[in-house]
């Protein structure tokens, strides 16, 4: 992968739909994981991005895997991509991993033991005045998601808070939330491979994790909060408040 980033110009690009892009790279990526995934694993269904479902059942096993989250990044030479894998079992996502190759940085989680970078334990940041607070979230683009609704949304965060980050792959937002680097992340639409292994980090890094509507079926209704104890509230609040200012517009 980080061979194929180093020639991203030479790279042959299929389009699979409106500003949605797949290369060479991500099917290497999917091959891959696909065939050292279902070796260490032979009991295991798996749920990949680009290939969709293999061997998954009802409550049975499974990896759910996105072998390169950002590829639009990727192909653009953007150094900010993931590989993303987690482990599900019983309908519970019991272990995960984020890598950021070209960082070198491997971000971990198991059930019940915490969440980690490399060898270092992680916890979710501490602050707890909103106005000290930076904010990750995905924006709507071309052919996905609804950018009035995402507007009303960021007409009320943005005002409250320090910052808000837009860097185009799911998995490392929700990783840095867990290491403290963002204080909470928001976005609707996502699919569970966006999301499975970071949400896991995030919760094992003593963060809270809610759909858009407060309940914790992020990876059906594909809309995640997570943010440290302090200000998941507030932001979920603050989320609602601009649905709301959307809904009473309309």
């Amino acid at each position: 992968m980080s061979r194929d980033f180093g020639e991203v110009e030479h790279l042959q690009v299929s389009r699979k739909g409106p500003a949605d892009f797949v290369s060479q790279a991500d099917r290497r990526a999917d091959d891959t994981l696909r065939e050292e995934l279902m070796r260490a694993r032979p009991d295991f269904g798996i749920t990949l991005e680009e290939s969709g479902d293999t061997n998954v059942r009802e409550d049975g096993p499974r990896w759910i895997v996105d072998p390169i989250d950002g590829t639009s990044n990727f192909l653009h030479g953007i150094p900010h991509f993931a590989i993303s894998i987690a482990a599900e079992q019983f309908g519970e996502i019991t272990a995960c991993i984020v890598y950021e190759p070209l960082q070198d940085q491997l971000f971990w989680a198991v059930k019940g033991r915490g969440a980690y970078l490399n060898d270092r334990r992680l916890r979710v940041s501490a602050r707890k005045n909103i106005a000290d607070c930076l904010f990750a979230t995905g924006i709507p683009f071309k052919g996905h998601g609804d950018f009035g609704r995402f507007t009303h949304i960021l007409n009320e965060v943005m005002p409250q808070c320090a910052g808000i980050r837009r860097f185009g792959a799911a998995s490392l937002d929700l990783a840095y939330v867990a290491a403290g680097r963002f204080d909470g992340f928001w976005e609707e639409g996502l699919q569970p491979w966006d999301i499975a292994a970071g949400m896991f980090l995030v919760r094992e890094a003593g963060g809270i994790i809610t759909d858009i509507r407060g309940s914790d079926q992020m990876l059906k209704t594909g809309g995640i909060v997570a943010a440290n104890p302090a200000m998941h509230t507030q932001l979920h609040k603050l989320i609602a408040k601009g649905i709301k200012a959307q809904r009473d517009s309309g």
